[in-house]
């Protein structure tokens, strides 16, 4: 008989301008990771040495953030040194890959009490610290794409152009992510998930310091592209230059863990499940449009899940950037009501490793507050690749 995977819980820090200066940029990540670690077995009565396993995201694994910055966080929380711990890199995804490898772990029988979970500190360890000065992809794959890559911006670029979707669109479902974002803090919609976080002078982070609820789409507009590069257009044409800052999310500090159980454990320790990881799936993508995996990877899941997009109460779509769930609504033909409801990463955040763990905490919690029945969870890697999950609200 197979296991269900259940989650019991799933916390979040608030979100930190990933800049010095930012309300988390005083903590060092491992701490920040321990945090909510320690706050996520605190607030259901877990004995931590029952935990089997941690598995966290980490996109930078350099500097302060090196050396299995899980395992460092798990010793830092005061579990015993018996709990393990490792770290995974699928990119933005790597931390709803932990959730999936933990879940998946679970309906396996290798674990009964497992943790995902993520980090980023994007203030200390700065996006491309673990490459500076060094070629990542050797000569094969040079070989293979020899007119080259692009950063992550000019893929938004591209399928922008290629999409049609033009600078008033970007901008105007950039403003509705802060508006929703701005609308549940203030009626508090993120008050179950988030756990605050004490910093160094004392005082303690209590809410998303990168919501900005005055954001309009006329203001958006004043922005300059971010990512003009003149060397470009004669390779690609169709570019205009239409990302900004305010259409992209911004740089961001934070960490989130889920706490996951074989549903059968739950109920001997007399825990209540929020949700059950229903299906997975996750698929590579071009490399050079690099964004676009959320729609096939969508559509695997939805297939293992034998779901249409229209049963599905809510969809979080990571808003790397305003293209990525515009592009994803398009080709899914999605409702754009159900699609991220509380505000995406342009307005919470996007804390690189931290991120998939972060909407997956999202996700439940609104379904928790909203009795639907169904959530999907999908976000676009760099390299060209995707996660998707499927969970069901118990």
């Amino acid at each position: 008989m197979t296991a269900h995977a259940v989650i019991v819980d799933a916390v979040r820090t608030p979100s930190g301008k990933g800049k010095p200066g930012g309300q988390l940029s005083g903590v060092h990540p491992a701490d920040l990771l321990a945090h909510v670690l320690r706050a996520l077995v605190e607030r259901n009565g877990l004995d931590p040495a029952t935990v089997d396993d941690v598995i966290g995201g980490c996109v930078g694994q350099a500097g302060e953030q090196s050396l299995n910055i899980t395992r460092n966080a798990v010793l830092g929380a005061g579990f015993p040194e018996a709990v393990p711990a490792t770290t995974v890199d699928r990119q933005c995804g790597s931390s709803q890959q932990a959730a999936q490898f933990a879940a998946q772990g679970v309906v396996a029988g290798g674990y009964d009490i497992a943790i995902a979970c993520g980090v980023e500190s994007m203030s200390r360890v700065p996006m491309g610290t673990a490459t500076l000065g060094q070629d990542p992809y050797g000569s094969a794959m040079a070989a293979r794409f020899p007119a080259g890559l692009v950063g992550q911006g000019v893929s938004a670029e591209l399928i922008s152009a290629r999409w049609k979707l033009d600078r008033d669109v970007l901008d105007e479902f950039s403003a509705r992510s802060h508006a929703r974002a701005a609308e549940t803090a203030a009626a508090g919609g993120f008050d179950d998930e988030i756990v605050a976080v004490p910093g160094p002078d004392g005082t303690a982070a209590v809410a998303d310091e990168t919501i900005r609820p005055a954001t309009t789409a006329e203001g958006l507009r004043a922005l300059k592209p971010a990512f003009a590069d003149p060397g470009l257009p004669e390779r690609f044409p169709e570019i205009d230059w239409r990302i900004t800052a305010g259409n992209s999310s911004p740089l961001t500090d934070g960490a989130s863990a889920v706490l996951i159980m074989s549903e059968a454990k739950a109920n001997a320790l007399g825990l209540r499940p929020k949700a059950r990881f229903h299906s997975f799936a996750v698929t590579g993508s071009d490399p050079l449009l690099m964004l676009t995996g959320v729609v096939p990877a969508t559509e695997k899941v939805l297939r293992r899940a034998n779901l249409s997009i229209d049963q599905v109460d809510a969809y979080e779509v990571n808003e790397a950037f305003a293209p990525v769930p515009l592009v994803w609504q398009q080709e899914l033909r999605a409702d754009g009501e159900r699609l991220n409801p509380r505000g995406g990463a342009i307005a919470l955040g996007h804390p690189l490793g931290a991120s998939g763990t972060r909407l997956l905490t999202t996700l439940v919690h609104h379904l928790q507050a909203t009795g639907g029945r169904y959530g999907l969870q999908t976000m676009c890697e760099a390299g060209g690749m995707a996660n998707a999950t499927v969970i069901e609200r118990l």
